[in-house]
């Protein structure tokens, strides 16, 4: 029987690919589109997902996240391009430091950001899957509000069926 921590990281994996996938087609020039005036642009959000990856196993790590302390390459890159390839480095640094720390307690709690202790098991599953899936949501929609054409990532959209249909006929 696999490991939790073993079917987390695999769970992960897949999801951070699905992730990039969707960056690589964010509108090349909507990175300050805003659905929503107040919320976040494109870009921002986009680079939120990389530091959901990063900033969770380097508090793992650490023993906390309410350190204040940043993990390596979490600037946010300020144009569309550079999204993808920035969150697949963050991903894998996040990734490889996960995987060195072995056979992780996930029973056990670390301090979040405002100091509360929040299981480890919560963090993985809720905050960097749950929550990665919920705000990608927001960002395919936010493509096609911006013009884009998001990635099919769980069945085809529905560009993708017409070009399937068209190549039938």
């Amino acid at each position: 029987m696999a490991r939790e921590i073993d079917s987390f990281l695999e769970t992960w994996d897949a999801e951070a690919r699905r992730t990039a996938e969707v960056l690589r087609k964010l509108p090349a020039d909507k990175y300050d589109f805003r659905a929503d005036p107040k919320g976040r642009s494109i870009g921002e959000l986009a680079w939120h997902l990389a530091e959901l990856d990063g900033y969770i196993p380097h508090g793992i790590h650490r023993g906390s996240l309410a350190t204040g302390e940043k993990p390596e390459g979490i600037t946010r890159p300020r144009t569309i391009a550079e999204l993808a390839p920035g969150y697949e480095n963050v991903h894998r640094a996040a990734s490889d430091k996960l995987r060195s720390m072995g056979n992780v307690d996930l029973d056990a709690s670390i301090p979040f950001f405002d100091g509360k202790p929040v299981p480890i098991r919560r963090l993985l599953w809720d905050a960097m899957i749950h929550h990665t899936i919920h705000h990608r949501g927001q960002l395919v929609l936010m493509t096609r509000l911006a013009g884009g054409t998001p990635p099919g990532l769980f069945g085809p959209t529905r560009e993708e069926t017409e070009a399937m249909k068209a190549a039938r006929t």
